[in-house]
């Protein structure tokens, strides 16, 4: 879609530790297994916003990541620009470097108010209003995650048991 890969994941595990019973601590790869995207790279993603305060780091038995009570109130849109930087909204659609009222790109005059509609959906909606969504079971946070596979018991695994 229009985010990055980079801010795609940060929101689903974001999303995904928010809807967590009790903000209880959750593993990376466990994250990364449950939301199907590369666990050295949602490590990254991950510290990055322990940094930030919205992540809780624990190490030990019992470990993993948490999410901070504040973060629940942070909007949509500071997760991408957290991601991608403060000027990601900022450019051109067509990635023309000059594109301004004056100066518009081919599609400038319909993007723009589209534009303007993206950014207060993002900045309406929160990591805690979407995890709430998740937990009341009108949003899944892995869509495209393919179910787990049931391993068969071989005939002389399951006698033993």
């Amino acid at each position: 879609m229009l985010l990055s890969r980079t801010s795609e994941y940060a929101l689903q595990a974001l999303i995904y530790l928010a809807a967590q019973p009790k903000r209880k601590s959750v593993l990376n790869r466990d994250v990364a297994r449950y939301l199907g995207v590369p666990a050295p790279y949602l490590a990254k993603i991950l510290k990055a916003f322990v940094k930030h305060g919205m992540l809780v780091s624990h190490k030990g038995r019992g470990g993993g990541y948490a999410i901070h009570p504040g973060a629940l109130a942070v909007p949509i849109r500071t997760v991408v620009e957290l991601t991608d930087g403060r000027d990601v909204f900022e450019g051109c659609l067509l990635g023309l470097k000059v594109c301004s009222e004056a100066t518009a790109c081919p599609v400038h005059h319909t993007w723009s108010p589209l534009k303007k509609g993206l950014l207060a959906l993002l900045e309406r909606h929160t990591i805690g209003s979407m995890a709430e969504a998740v937990r009341a079971g009108r949003y899944r946070v892995a869509a495209n995650r393919p179910r787990p596979r049931q391993r068969a018991r071989s005939p002389s695994r399951a006698v033993r048991e």
